[in-house]
């Protein structure tokens, strides 16, 4: 990761000296907020992978001595049906037709679509705990 974090803060540092040069030369408020969006962006994806590579160190794919089984592990856990997709698409549906129709039917599509994503998030929050005992 560390490769990546120098990759991207290289791309932030770009996208930060464009956005003061064009700041300064042309004026346009438009043009500078998406170049300091892009360094917020590329700045954020750096700051994740510096972060990474302090906490977990050397991927095996970063070692040169590594061997293919340094890389296996367990695998993540996949769930095998869940309602709660379905649950988010009619919210964000019903979310998108309120913008058309009014307020009370987004407000009613937002309520569906947090109930849904809330729903997806924490649907296994205790997986780890049923399972050892």
């Amino acid at each position: 990761m560390k490769v990546e974090a120098l990759l991207f803060g290289g791309v932030a540092g770009f996208f930060a000296g464009t956005a003061a040069l064009y700041a300064a030369w042309s004026g346009d408020p438009t043009g500078t907020a998406a170049l300091i969006v892009a360094f917020a962006m590329a700045a954020l994806v750096s700051f994740f992978c510096a972060m990474n590579y302090r906490r977990r160190g050397l991927r095996p794919q970063d070692r040169t001595a590594a061997e293919v089984a340094d890389g296996a592990g367990p695998l993540e856990f996949f769930p095998a049906k869940s309602s709660w997709p379905i649950v988010t698409a009619l919210g964000f549906a019903v979310a998108a037709l309120g913008v058309v129709y009014g307020l009370w039917l987004f407000l009613i599509g937002f309520g569906v679509l947090a109930r849904g994503v809330l729903g997806m998030t924490f649907q296994y929050v205790d997986r780890d705990s049923r399972q050892q005992g």
